[in-house]
């Protein structure tokens, strides 16, 4: 097979815009397919079961309503705490509905012995419970995006015991609607349970119509789905009955899938409005991307000024001792390989003490960076200069022989020689410097050799009266 042939085969074709359509409408079919499913079951008690069948079973009841009871505490306390943390006010809404409903709700468990004593007491909470609950979701999913809530009113004891009042009053309120003869007529209870029926569709009308897609608002919705669901089996139900047990089941599905919303919030952001929205989660991650590139260009940009300063003498600019013995052995592998052996010039400016002992380190730094600069326009451009010490300094010639090296060793002496330097308050003044030469191969096939050799002809010239280039 051919290259051509074969990345051909390799190209992977994107699916056509008609597939993505079409499992988009059916990923949005399954949804709401998941939202009704208790319809099913309720739709199949409703026309297949004897509503006369009970089963009738306290204890059971009352386990069941206490695991609630303990479960809506738990889940209060989470919700309090992202909201606490983020401000959202719809966790604000949350918290309160949670709490509503435990406080009101848990008297639908305490007062089950009273079944056959009092119907109502036991039953009307019930629907007083989810009707409180209902609307404070409905309230939250109002707020839903709004600004956060300062701090101080999150923690602020005095607006949560105000609610707990209140949630008391209704539990006071229902035991005395239980005992009053307005208990007995068929509106008072179906009066509670069809307003959260009413009110939870509202919420999901809500969604739908303000386009909330969220994946957490999602849960949100097919949850309060499921609290409506829940109601219009309790309408349809009768006290023990099998449709009953099965209202108390449905509401309990959406409880814990609310509930999950909740913690999976927890163990994020603390965020519900916001947090699972993939188009914010592909946005906050294109930012986080942004910010991460910059960052590494940033880090690559200091990377190089700090290899540039590790590398370049910040007084002169010519390279430091580093880099040149680097540059060194990377002219040794090229003479291996072949190429012409280069030299070495080993430079000291000439009584370099006595010039910062009589006119001041500044004018001594001043001419050591004009002979840097003296020196680059001496030799070639691919030619190296380093400093190595105070005033020492070397310069590498590549594919240069002795006799080359010489030339422009003795270009560098006039051209410094011939320099004038200002010293503020006095006469120009003039420098010189004294040069030892080696070169690889002649002089040794190391750098130790090299730099040697070098050194001990640079000695030399400063013996000999110092300005002059030693080159053997």
């Amino acid at each position: 097979m051919s290259l051509n042939s074969a990345t051909s085969a390799a190209v992977i074709v994107e699916p056509s815009a008609g597939i993505r359509h079409v499992t988009q409408i059916y990923g949005r079919l399954l949804l709401i397919g998941f939202a009704l499913a208790p319809a099913y079951l309720i739709a199949y008690l409703y026309f297949f079961q004897d509503p006369s069948l009970k089963f009738e079973n306290h204890l059971f009841h009352e386990i069941a309503i206490a695991a609630a009871t303990l479960e809506g505490l738990f889940v209060t306390y989470v919700t309090w705490q992202c909201y606490r943390l983020s401000g959202e006010p719809i966790l604000r809404w949350l918290t309160l509905g949670f709490a509503g409903f435990v406080v009101i709700y848990t008297l639908h468990g305490v007062f089950t012995g009273f079944s056959h004593r009092n119907i109502w007491l036991f039953l009307l909470y019930g629907p007083a419970s989810r009707l409180v609950m209902s609307i404070l979701l409905l309230v939250g999913l109002l707020s839903y995006k709004s600004p956060p809530d300062p701090v101080a009113k999150r923690s602020d004891p005095w607006t949560w015991l105000t609610w707990l009042i209140g949630f008391l009053a209704v539990d006071l309120f229902v035991a005395v609607i239980a005992y009053s003869p307005y208990a007995a007529s068929l509106g008072t209870r179906l009066s509670m349970e069809g307003g959260a029926l009413v009110i939870s569709l509202v919420n999901v009308g809500l969604m739908l119509w303000r386009r909330i897609r969220s994946p957490l608002m999602l849960i949100f919705g097919i949850s309060v789905m499921s609290f409506a669901l829940s109601s219009l089996a309790f309408i349809l139900g009768k006290p023990w009955n099998h449709m009953w047990w099965l209202a108390h089941a449905i509401f309990a599905g959406g409880f814990f899938l609310l509930s999950f919303g909740v913690v999976q919030a927890f163990h994020t952001t603390r965020s519900f409005s916001t947090i699972y929205s993939q188009d914010e989660l592909m946005a906050r991650l294109a930012e986080a991307k942004a910010r991460t590139e910059a960052a590494l260009q940033e880090l690559q940009h200091t990377n190089q000024k700090l290899e540039h300063l590790a590398a370049i003498d910040p007084l002169t600019g010519a390279v430091n001792r580093r880099i040149f013995l680097e540059r060194v052995e990377t002219e040794i592998g090229r003479v291996k390989r072949g190429e012409a052996p280069f030299s070495l010039l080993a430079l000291d400016l000439d009584n370099f003490k006595r010039i910062n002992d009589t006119f001041g380190h500044q004018v001594g730094d001043s001419v050591l960076k004009a002979f840097v600069q003296t020196c680059l326009e001496a030799i070639r451009p691919y030619d190296g200069v380093a400093r190595v010490g105070g005033e020492e300094f070397m310069v590498l010639l590549p594919q240069a022989a002795l006799d080359v090296a010489l030339m422009v060793g003795e270009r560098i002496r006039m051209s410094i020689q011939g320099t004038r330097f200002d010293a503020m308050g006095t006469d120009p003044f003039s420098v010189t410097v004294s040069i030892g030469i080696s070169q690889f191969g002649q002089d040794g096939n190391s750098i130790d050799a090299l730099l040697r050799a070098a050194d001990q002809r640079l000695y030399r010239a400063k013996s000999h009266g110092r300005n002059c280039v030693i080159a053997v």
